[in-house]
């Protein structure tokens, strides 16, 4: 199976955004233990390409790990090199999106209205973010009407409340950041029994 294929079947990308690096084995894990199968470490966690390096050496060939907040082809060279899988940006970057897809890596853009996305999409994006999704449902229905042959996947925002009528809108996947690991908790053995148990119902919510 492709990189783009388990994104696709597991559809929740979890987003890790400034854990602390002692703490992100911990959080990948019970995240593991719930079902989810698709990390993103953010490139302004501390010490993002290092903590990429070191998780994808640990815990690699269980879970898909990619690199996101990536602002340019130089961070994505870089998250690559770290053993990054995918790229996800939260804005539209022409040269990201060519330097990703020359590398073999899965190219995914942010984009906000209908011409960023056809235009992430024509540059060679394997699924376009739609960000921020907290705009509502109705604004990413209305974007796909006309864009229904490009996969969108909504972030920022995305929750069990809502995560089931963004699916039916026709999204193919979806990041999830603080409303499944918020960076800012002390991760005790408690905090991580919960996570699990919180990964568990993101990972069982979908068809």
């Amino acid at each position: 199976m492709t990189v783009l294929e388990e994104i696709l079947k597991h559809k929740i990308v979890a987003i890790l955004r400034r854990v602390r690096p002692d703490a992100v084995s911990g959080i990948a894990a019970a995240l593991y233990a719930g079902g989810i199968r698709c990390l993103e470490i953010t490139l302004n966690s501390p010490d993002a390409f290092s903590v990429l390096k070191s998780l994808t050496a640990k815990m690699g060939n269980h879970l898909l790990i990619g690199a996101g907040t990536v602002l340019d082809a130089t961070e994505a060279r870089q998250a690559l090199h770290a053993g990054a899988r995918f790229i996800i940006s939260p804005t539209l970057d022409i040269p990201t999106i060519q330097y990703t897809r020359q590398a073999g890596a899965v190219s995914i853009p942010g984009a906000f209205t209908a011409t960023e996305i056809l235009t992430a999409y024509r540059n060679g994006a394997d699924i376009v973010k739609v960000f921020p999704a907290s705009v509502g449902v109705a604004y990413f229905r209305d974007l796909r009407a006309p864009l229904s042959h490009i996969p969108l996947m909504p972030t920022g925002g995305i929750n069990l409340e809502n995560i089931r009528d963004y699916h039916k809108a026709g999204a193919v996947a979806f990041g999830v950041g603080s409303a499944l690991v918020d960076g800012r908790q002390p991760v005790t053995e408690e905090y991580l029994q919960e996570l699990t148990a919180l990964a568990r119902r993101y990972s069982e919510i979908l068809p």
